[in-house]
């Protein structure tokens, strides 16, 4: 092809036609080696640098004659021909800097995304996530996190969670076991850990929402962390049988909404507290009532635990009048109890008349009060909900054990009124 040049000027760009019967022309500049004018039968206008390299052609665009004066392509061009003097190849350097400017572009997207994706942002998710269940805990967790997270440390709950260290979240910890606030320390402890496994778990487990994968958990931060074992520890001081009694004689006799609710609680097992204010009036039936156990649950929903009821217990439930959405309600039904009304309420009935008196503490008296009575500790288990062990127990079993929950009810009664 030949290469007939002539000097390139404004009106020339603008005006230089394509040959007739040619896809596209070159019209080479006299004044800069390597610059031509590329003028193609639709009509469109550019800038190339033509040369050679190692005995091959190098062929570059430089740009739309739109956007690109005369003068800049010129200069464009004389860089371009002292790179191939220089024995570089534009092209691979072109190469190189568009790579470097689109890892530029990417990691400012992923930083940009990360800022989205935030500490607290993981932990509002997890609540929702919580929430969707239907498992209660998403009240406690949000607490929690909204006061010994997003308030206490602002500057971490802003972080994006991919990088936030175990140092940061020790500390977070630290600062409350330093508050003598050790089993709240494990408490958030372990709501992080699940938050992070939940967000690390989405990428394999198509169950959980695909929103938790924007966060690119790949660690578990948290799993580097210890909890305070010493908070952890099981009630060691379960009321004795006549702490027992004593507690049921105060409340026995005692008219109105509270004792009723405190005779409900203990003549039903001192099922959980959190559980039980969450009674709803739909799930009373005739002999029983059906309370949803979501403890130890992570990502399943609550587990249905049928509690049966003894005509004292039936009474009880009698007297709190259920009505609206929550049994157990102070305002018809549209909220339940707080767990630590009841708890309180237990306290306040009490008094001084059992020495180191905690509500917590009914829980495990009848559980000891029941072996003592020679009920299973399957059974026991299976009263206060306490988990179900085994593939065959958990899969396999259908029975309901609701004669003989009621069985070890009416020893607890028995075992009251003696």
């Amino acid at each position: 092809m030949s290469k007939l040049k002539q000097a390139l000027t404004a009106a020339r760009v603008e005006s230089l036609p394509c040959e007739p019967g040619r896809n596209q022309t070159f019209h080479w500049d006299a004044k800069t080696p390597g610059l031509a004018l590329r003028v193609t039968a639709s009509g469109t206008r550019a800038y190339i640098f033509e040369s050679r390299l190692f005995r091959k052609t190098i062929r570059l665009t430089i740009g739309d004659v739109r956007i690109w004066e005369l003068s800049k392509a010129r200069t464009e061009a004389a860089r371009l021909k002292t790179l191939i003097d220089a024995g570089v190849d534009p092209r691979e350097q072109r190469a190189e800097q568009e790579a470097a400017h689109a890892a530029r572009h990417a990691a400012g997207t992923a930083k940009a995304h990360a800022g989205e994706h935030t500490l607290a942002r993981l932990c509002d998710g997890y609540c929702d996530y919580l929430e969707s269940l239907g498992r209660s805990s998403h009240s406690d967790a949000r607490s929690i996190f909204n006061l010994h997270v997003k308030e206490a440390w602002p500057q971490e709950a802003g972080l994006p969670a991919m990088d936030v260290t175990p140092e940061q979240i020790a500390d977070m910890m630290r600062r409350l076991l330093d508050a003598g606030k050790g089993r709240t320390s494990n408490k958030l402890r372990s709501y992080l850990h699940a938050a992070y496994q939940v967000a690390r778990a989405a990428k394999s487990k198509p169950s959980i929402p695909v929103a938790f994968k924007d966060f690119g958990i790949t660690v578990n931060p948290v799993s580097d962390t210890a909890p305070d074992e010493a908070q952890n520890n099981a009630d060691k001081n379960p009321l004795t049988p006549e702490e027992l009694r004593t507690y049921w004689r105060i409340i026995r006799d005692e008219s109105g909404f509270k004792a009723a609710v405190l005779r409900l609680h203990l003549l039903t097992g001192s099922q959980r507290i959190a559980q039980f204010v969450r009674l709803r009036t739909q799930d009373i039936g005739q002999d029983e009532i059906m309370l949803f156990d979501g403890k130890g649950r992570p990502g399943r929903p609550p587990r249905e635990h049928p509690v049966p009821l003894i005509e004292a217990a039936a009474q009880a439930l009698s007297a709190c009048e259920p009505q609206g959405e929550y049994a157990l309600s102070t305002d018809g039904g549209k909220t339940h109890l707080a767990p630590t009304t009841l708890s309180n309420w237990a306290v306040e009935a009490v008094g001084d008349a059992i020495p180191a008196f905690q509500a917590k503490r009914l829980r495990s008296g009848v559980e000891t009060v029941l072996a003592k009575a020679k009920i299973s500790s399957e059974m026991r288990g299976r009263l206060q909900s306490h988990g179900i062990a085994g593939v065959q127990a958990r899969h396999y079993d259908g029975h309901d054990y609701v004669d003989e929950k009621l069985e070890a009810l009416t020893a607890l009664y028995r075992m009251l009124e003696c």
